[in-house]
C-alpha cells in the first residue's frame, strides 16, 4: 500500500511546480515556524483523516496556500485597495490552490486515479496569523484506489 505515500507526494509536486509557491510543508500548521519571512508564499498540506472503503480510500486534504501582506509606508489614496498588496495576495494564491485543484478533479492527478469527485469550497483569510498573512484554504477528500490484498 503506498496511496498515502503518493498522494501527500503528489501534491507536494503540484505546488513545488507553481512558480508563485517557494516552500511546500505538511503535518500540523502549528509545527511550521510562519515568522520566517523567507518561506512565503507557502503551500501547506495535511491529511487529516482517511475512510477506508472495500474498493477506494477517501483521504481528506487540507490546503492552505498564504503568503505575506506587503504594507505601503505611502498614504492610502484608494480605500477600495488600500495601501498593501493584500488583493494581488488574495487572487494569487487562489490561482494557485485551483490549478492544484482542477489537476484533481480532471488533470494528470485525475487521470493518474487520484480524484476529488466533488466541488470544493476555498475560504479566504487574512490576519490569521500572527505577521500580516493572507490566503486560502479548502478541505477536500481525494478518492484513491485501495489495492491492498486480502489474503490471509
Amino acid at each position: 500500500m503506498k496511496q498515502f505515500y503518493d498522494i501527500t507526494t503528489k501534491i507536494k509536486d503540484a505546488l513545488v511546480a507553481e512558480p508563485f509557491i517557494n516552500n511546500v510543508t505538511f503535518g500540523q500548521l502549528s509545527e511550521v515556524d510562519l515568522d520566517k519571512q523567507e518561506i512565503f508564499p507557502l503551500g501547506h498540506l495535511d491529511v487529516s483523516s482517511t475512510i477506508v472503503s472495500n474498493n477506494v480510500f477517501r483521504f481528506n486534504i487540507d490546503l492552505i496556500v498564504m503568503d505575506i501582506v506587503d504594507i505601503s509606508k505611502d498614504e492610502v489614496t484608494d480605500k477600495f485597495t488600500g495601501n498593501d498588496n493584500e488583493q494581488d495576495v488574495l487572487n494569487t494564491c487562489l490561482a494557485v490552490m485551483t490549478r492544484v485543484l482542477n489537476k484533481l478533479q480532471r488533470g494528470s492527478l485525475y487521470r493518474d486515479k487520484y480524484q476529488v469527485e466533488e466541488n470544493v469550497t476555498c475560504e479566504a483569510f487574512v490576519d490569521r496569523f500572527e505577521n500580516k498573512l493572507a490566503g486560502w484554504s479548502a478541505t477536500f477528500q481525494v478518492v484513491a484506489q485501495n489495492d491492498m490484498t486480502v489474503c490471509d
